[in-house]
């Protein structure tokens, strides 16, 4: 049972009630540039319908291919995805997505 969501600012982007540089969109699923630049290219992948990221991760399905292809479009030279869960995983927004990095070598990670 899914409770009410108070405000999303990916449902918003959704809704295009908030501004977002769209590279992608399907009837299910949206790739937009992230308004963060950690790095020179930071887009994220969401399903439209705001759901988690557990359920999101169940089933990658065509946000995954998605992520995919505007990733391999964007970032010819590598790319990183990057799913957060829960405050320790510095999960900002409920709204399932997936962050897609590139742009430059990204070096290790912790």
């Amino acid at each position: 049972r899914r409770t009410m969501v108070r405000y999303c600012v990916f449902c918003e982007i959704v809704a295009k009630r908030e501004p977002a540089e769209i590279l992608y969109e399907t009837e299910d699923v949206l790739v937009f540039r992230n308004v963060l630049r950690w790095v020179p290219i930071m887009l994220l992948a969401i399903p439209k319908q705001h759901t988690t990221q557990a359920e999101l991760w169940s089933n990658m399905g065509e946000v995954g291919e998605a992520a995919i292809k505007v990733a391999q479009e964007q970032c010819p030279g590598g790319f990183r995805l990057i799913s957060n869960s829960g405050y320790d995983g510095m999960q900002s927004q409920e709204h399932a997505h997936v962050h897609i990095l590139g742009g430059m070598f990204l070096g290790e990670y912790a």
